[in-house]
């Protein structure tokens, strides 16, 4: 079953946070489960109750699935799995589990819905997991996190400057309320950590978001632009908009002496790493 976005009542929702507004598609469907096998480096089981994300970021990695769902461009879709609340109910599962890989779990559509919250209230309360999220709709379920024995939440903070973020990032939530956010987590006794990402040379100062956060950040996690991955569209728009960045990025000698430079910074900054992603020439995470 399809839906507008608008006969949902979730535009002023997202307009609310981003100050922009944007109108999606939302499907939704079953799931023949709620925990699927996963690869991300620390994780053994991932939960993606939404696939697609309203925050519609150029670079993001999982714009692959519209290969798989032909509903139109990235970030104009949402598929909505609305029966995972039931199927985690008196799951347990052993090993870490990510929250989400293709999805933020806390994008403008979960305002209204509150399937991620649902999914929390009836998960087991002793399966470790992972959250990560762009938005401060996060803090909504800080009291919920609490009942959880093995928990951590994370923000991406990528320290865009503004007009850069409304360029990559046109509806996520602003970087000065994803900081917040993390400071709020930790006053509440929650373990979070930032995942610094992408980190694109003359767009990100990795320098000063550690700065701006290292006195309510758990850890950080890091990682550097998946030129790749980030598709097409994206290179030739990084290309058009931010060449200095594009000329660093696309060049193999010029990129990986950033990387080795930027790692310098990462380790002479004395914070606690939970882990260094590198997409190029070959993947690897640096402990």
């Amino acid at each position: 079953m399809v839906k507008s976005y608008g006969e949902l009542g979730f535009r002023e929702s997202l307009k609310s946070r981003s100050r922009r507004v944007i109108r999606v598609k939302v499907i939704r469907t079953k799931a023949r489960r709620a925990f699927s096998p996963t690869k991300i480096p620390g994780a053994r089981w991932v939960i993606n109750q939404y696939i697609g994300c309203q925050h519609a970021c150029r670079y993001c990695y999982a714009k692959f699935m519209c290969k798989w769902y032909d509903y139109g461009k990235w970030g104009s879709w949402i598929i909505v799995r609305e029966n995972i609340p039931e199927l985690v109910r008196g799951k347990y599962v052993v090993g870490k589990v990510y929250m989400s890989s293709i999805s933020d779990p806390y994008q403008p559509i979960e305002e209204k819905l509150e399937l991620t919250k649902k999914i929390l209230e009836n998960m087991n309360k002793r399966i470790k997991i992972s959250i990560l999220t762009k938005s401060d709709l996060v803090l909504r379920d800080v009291e919920l996190f609490k009942r959880f024995k093995n928990i951590e939440v994370g923000l991406t903070v990528n320290g865009f400057e503004e007009s850069v973020k409304n360029d990559l990032e046109p509806y996520s939530p602003s970087i000065r309320r994803r900081i917040d956010a993390l400071k709020r987590l930790y006053e509440s006794g929650i373990k979070n950590y930032a995942f610094i990402s992408p980190i694109i040379p003359k767009l990100t100062d990795v320098e000063k978001i550690i700065a701006d956060t290292r006195g309510f950040v758990t850890y950080y996690f890091f990682e550097f632009l998946n030129f790749r991955a980030a598709g097409a569209e994206f290179r030739r728009f990084l290309r058009d908009k931010y060449w200095e960045a594009y000329e660093v990025t696309s060049n193999r000698d010029r990129f990986e002496r950033y990387v080795k430079d930027m790692i310098k910074v990462i380790r002479k900054s004395v914070v606690k790493v939970g882990g260094i992603c590198l997409h190029y020439p070959k993947f690897i995470v640096l402990n």
